[in-house]
């Protein structure tokens, strides 16, 4: 850690410098939708589940909080940071734990949670969508539920068309980028005017973003929570669940850290990941005084925004083939030319998701229907699945050998290795999934970390030698 510390100020000054491009604009845009839709759908699965104590409130400033912290003190202002769907998760695990016995002490056990985690981050950095359709099929009707779904799956297809127009063909590069750019802006006014459109479609009466009073907890409650109040059995009880947070954000910063730093990036500046982990701590010890879900590296996000910072160049290719003279095949070649490595996009972005929690700008949330932040899980869940590797491996083994290109890396590999191995990951996705449809999902985050010897020991010197 304090080699992070001396070896990242002297790029300081370059970080605000070099933030006057045209991609520091599409980017923050891009950013401020893309973490804050789905900071607003995960706290409306902990509003539903949590006995209405996450609200729109707490996610927006615990979004901000993050933003702002990570880009001016961050040693890797790429990184972004907020509500995830593991914290979410997290939180009305512990909620209904902690009901079973005293409903009451949930705030304040919280707080202790975030601070032994706090606690927990400290130590280790110094010395080293679906859900949403139903709930308005069951709340509001097969109208509401049949028009929600519609919405969702639309949002979903008109973000990921724009984004694949964009990294085509059609048109010129200038007006595609534009579009990718802009997608979550262009499907997000569109679907939620088309929502509000008079007549039979305003009259499915779907669901919408509940909001409080501006710059107030959804509760009747003070920002700051009084977790001296609690007695000390529920603060040692609380260790355990901070050291289980501690885990999770352990694997999962890091991870985010490593795709925002990913290597086909064209990146100068150094990483630096220690000092992130410790501020992550800072921020999850003010998270947890405050009363606000606990943010996290956002592995989606994280190389979204990156991506959104390259400089892309477009060159042809051309392959002759053995057709007749004139006969070639033409082919466009996308290369990462270069990042605008600044912290000026995320400080941008915490700006504007404090500007959101003013009271015009949550009633402009307020007509948002809930729909929309389901098709937002539907667009980051299908980035996650389109990519995959699992997937891509599948997809190896389905297709017909002569049709594989003979540079495919899978080709050194035996066939039924590879089968192995997707096997192993299959088991420990189910078993992950498992876990978090149960009240013993609190522990998944150790079922996460143990895969990782699993990965590096077990299965190189046992299970693959047993395919030779």
């Amino acid at each position: 850690m304090y080699n992070d510390v001396r070896r990242r100020p002297p790029y300081y000054w370059s970080d605000i410098t070099d933030a006057w491009r045209y991609r520091v604009v599409a980017s923050t845009i891009r950013m401020y939708l893309v973490n804050m839709l789905p900071a607003i759908a995960y706290t409306l699965d902990m509003y539903r589940r949590t006995g209405e104590f996450y609200g729109i409130n707490e996610a927006l400033f615990s979004s901000a909080m993050a933003a702002m912290i990570f880009s001016v003190l961050g040693a890797q202002p790429l990184t972004i940071v907020g509500i995830t769907g593991l914290i979410s998760l997290f939180n009305y695990t512990i909620y209904d734990i902690v009901t079973i016995y005293e409903p009451a002490v949930y705030p304040n056990f919280m707080c202790w949670t975030a601070i032994w985690a706090a606690i927990f981050h400290w130590i280790v950095a110094v010395f080293k969508g679906v859900e949403e359709l139903v709930t308005e099929f069951t709340t509001r009707g097969n109208t509401a539920g049949f028009m929600s779904t519609m919405v969702a799956i639309l949002y979903f297809l008109t973000i990921y068309g724009l984004e694949r127009l964009g990294s085509s063909t059609i048109w010129k590069p200038w007006f595609g980028g534009l579009l990718a750019d802009y997608a979550y802006v262009i499907g997000t006014i569109f679907w939620v005017g088309f929502s509000h459109i008079p007549g039979n479609l305003k009259a499915t009466h779907v669901s919408f973003v509940p909001i409080t009073r501006a710059f107030y907890p959804t509760q009747p409650r003070g920002w700051l929570i009084h977790f001296w109040e609690l007695d000390a059995k529920w603060v040692f009880a609380a260790l355990p669940f901070g050291f289980l947070v501690m885990l999770l954000f352990y694997y999962d910063h890091n991870v985010s850290s490593l795709t925002a730093q990913a290597r086909r990036f064209p990146l100068k500046k150094p990483a630096r990941f220690h000092w992130d982990f410790f501020l992550l701590g800072c921020t999850t010890f003010l998270a947890g005084i405050t009363g606000i879900p606990l943010p996290n590296g956002l592995v989606p996000q994280a190389p979204v925004h990156t991506d959104s910072l390259t400089i892309y160049k477009t060159s042809l290719r051309t392959i002759s083939t053995s057709e007749g003279e004139g006969a070639e095949i033409r082919r466009p070649i996308v290369t990462a030319t270069a990042v605008v490595e600044q912290r000026i996009s995320h400080f941008l972005m915490g700006l504007l998701i404090i500007g959101t929690m003013t009271r015009p700008l949550l009633i402009v949330l307020h007509t948002m229907p809930a729909a929309v932040f389901a098709g937002v899980f539907f667009t980051v869940g299908w980035g996650s699945i389109e990519s995959n590797g699992i997937l891509q491996k599948l997809i190896f083994l389905a297709r017909e050998n002569r049709f594989i290109q003979r540079d495919e890396p899978l080709l050194t590999v035996r066939r039924r290795k590879v089968a192995l191995y997707i096997a192993c990951q299959v088991v420990g996705v189910a078993a992950t999934v498992a876990i978090s449809q149960t009240i013993a999902a609190i522990g998944f985050p150790i079922l996460i970390i143990a895969l990782i010897p699993f990965r590096v020991w077990v299965m190189p010197r046992s299970w693959m030698s047993w395919m030779i």
